[in-house]
């Protein structure tokens, strides 16, 4: 017997945060044009329904949102997202079946001090995942638009809201949300994150990713520091141990575990 799905709780402020993910954690992100064709689909959606975008992080095989709902349901909205970029990526890589993880999973942000930790939680994804060392760096999320003006073309985010919490002055408001971006998360957020195992496909990917994609061998040729540098960032991935990390480097296990 089939259970009934739960109700999507409702944001009395039209606020979500969203989390879409690939379908068996596999990525849903390869090149450069796949990142630019979601971030174009989003803009048209947005346009089209007049719902408001505060934050977003593309990673490599899931996606977060911060998305103000306005004259459309959000269920809808990520309806028209989702499935427009399914469609583009199944045709882009010759495949059928669906590309995302069945619904959206999605978490109502009603308090005001909230939606700013959530809006810093999503910008230091990457961050913790060791793809950068600061968020306004990693080229696919949000944060850049708070530090700087971005080009129209390049707008995706509403910036103007939370800039504008901080301070009316706009320059003020930067350098204040930088200075809040830089204190700990301690609050519970909607996480994609029950980790499981990382398969030796997914290690090798993001080894690649980190490597700026290069291939795997390319740490035989490191010099020793350089290489163990790299190890340590490797030993502190969730889901992965260091014999899997020996197994899919090629290089000795007792390398690993003297880095």
């Amino acid at each position: 017997m089939m259970m009934p799905r739960v109700s999507r709780e409702k944001s009395r402020s039209g606020i979500y945060h969203i989390v879409l993910r690939g379908i068996n954690r596999q990525d849903i992100f390869h090149t450069e044009e796949d990142f630019l064709n979601f971030l174009g689909i989003v803009k048209r959606v947005k346009a089209a329904q007049q719902f408001q975008l505060y934050a977003y992080c593309l990673m490599r095989n899931h996606i977060h949102l911060l998305i103000h709902e306005q004259n459309e349901d959000i269920a809808k909205t990520m309806k028209r997202i989702a499935v427009s970029y399914a469609g583009w990526y199944n045709s882009q890589y010759e495949r059928t079946g669906h590309v995302f993880q069945d619904r959206f999973k999605s978490e109502p942000v009603e308090d005001h001090q909230y939606l700013l930790t959530v809006l810093r939680y999503i910008h230091n994804n990457p961050v913790k995942e060791y793809l950068v060392t600061n968020p306004e760096k990693y080229r696919w999320s949000s944060c850049k638009e708070y530090y700087e003006d971005a080009l129209p073309i390049d707008e995706v985010t509403d910036t103007a809201y939370i800039l504008g919490a901080f301070s009316a002055d706009k320059e003020t408001g930067r350098t204040l949300l930088q200075d809040f971006m830089k204190l700990q998360d301690f609050d519970q957020i909607l996480d994609i994150e029950k980790r499981e195992r990382k398969s030796d496909a997914e290690l090798e990917a993001h080894v690649e990713y980190l490597l700026d994609g290069q291939p795997v061998l390319r740490l035989a040729t490191m010099n020793k520091q350089e290489r163990n540098s790299f190890l340590q960032q490797l030993k502190k991935l969730k889901g992965v141990t260091q014999r899997q990390i020996a197994r899919v480097t090629g290089l000795n296990p007792n390398i690993i575990f003297k880095a």
